[in-house]
């Protein structure tokens, strides 16, 4: 057990042991989430990147006492995988129609529904965070609000267009081979994770490539395809007024249009943290990166009190580690403009 403030115990091995599995069926098909922690307590959804699930986008973070305590001490975690994505899940029958990500989005609105959940915290991943925004766009008064790490928020362009068609032709034919492995490794990770001929990849990494080859192609193609499809979300952004934080590694793919979605964004409502030397998928990569940032996003809404954190040099969420920058009252409490950290640290 390991205990980091007067409230919270925490067993990490229940984490992922402990939570329950609904499959609630929707307009759109059934929708897999999982539940961890005290259903009384504010929600937090979650939703994962491309060929991803919950474990696999989120287990870096959940992983580390201090944002467990800090998470679990908050919300009530539940996981959202796309249709087909779940653990042990069969394939999607060939005739049923694809969903768009509109249809995804809806998707989202009804696991509310069926939990009597009111307004939610979103967090997700790329693609993930794609659909949640859309979400928020549209049920404006259901989102507290976002973190979202390394976001799309654009149409894809030509050449992402033909890249990911020519990816789903190959997933169609030859299934996920090593090469589309490796492809999909590339949009999750830094090119030091990876590793290299005279380096091995990192386990991190190593774990996401064995969970890979437990996708369905069916089910891999069509939320693929979906988001090959989406539409910009620009002008929608612009409106949007719940709250967002949003990670970004320096070496994600996608951060360029990370950084175009922060300028859509109200900077009154909004701020950014980029982590050095990282790639999409921080939560995986550096999920110490995340602690502090949220922590005072929580602040914003009175869900986190720093009075009881505890002290201990190991834990970044100590008062004596939080730099002078973050206490500033803009941007929800916050000031991060984008602050280039580093966390040589592992969970």
């Amino acid at each position: 057990m390991v205990g980091l403030n007067d409230d919270v115990s925490v067993d990490i091995e229940e984490i992922y042991n402990g939570g329950k599995e609904h499959h609630i069926k929707t307009c759109h098909g059934s929708v897999s989430a999982v539940v961890y922690g005290d259903q009384e307590k504010p929600a937090l959804i979650t939703y994962p990147d491309v060929a991803l699930n919950y474990l696999s986008c989120f287990q870096g973070l959940f992983l580390c006492p201090e944002a467990v305590s800090l998470l679990l001490h908050n919300f009530c975690i539940y996981h959202i995988s796309p249709p087909g994505h779940e653990f042990g899940a069969a394939p999607v029958c060939s005739n049923d129609p694809s969903p768009s990500v509109e249809d995804l989005a809806d998707q989202i609105l009804e696991v509310l529904n069926f939990f009597s959940l009111e307004a939610v915290m979103c967090m997700g991943i790329t693609a993930g965070a794609y659909i949640l925004s859309l979400f928020a766009i549209k049920h404006k008064d259901r989102v507290l609000g976002l973190i979202l790490i390394s976001p799309l928020c654009k149409a894809p362009s030509w050449s992402e267009w033909f890249y990911y068609k020519v990816v789903s032709n190959l997933l169609y034919y030859y299934g996920m081979s090593g090469l589309l492995k490796d492809i999909f490794l590339q949009r999750y990770f830094s090119k030091e994770a990876r590793g290299s001929s005279e380096v091995p990849e990192r386990d991190v990494v190593h774990e996401c490539r064995r969970l890979l080859g437990e996708r369905h192609r069916s089910s891999l193609m069509r939320f693929l395809e979906a988001v090959n499809r989406r539409h910009d979300l620009t002008d929608g952004l612009r409106s949007l007024k719940c709250r967002t934080l949003i990670f970004v590694g320096d070496q994600s793919p996608f951060h360029s249009e990370t950084l175009h979605m922060v300028t859509a964004l109200d900077r009154k409502y909004s701020a950014l943290v980029e982590v050095q030397a990282c790639g999409s998928m921080v939560t995986e990569e550096q999920p110490h990166a995340m602690l502090i940032p949220m922590e005072f996003f929580f602040m914003g809404f009175g869900l986190y009190r720093p009075g009881r954190v505890s002290d201990s040099p190991r834990s970044p969420l100590s008062p004596s580690c939080i730099s002078p920058e973050l206490l500033s009252p803009e941007s929800l409490g916050i000031k991060l403009k984008p602050i280039k950290t580093r966390v040589p640290t592992k969970c």
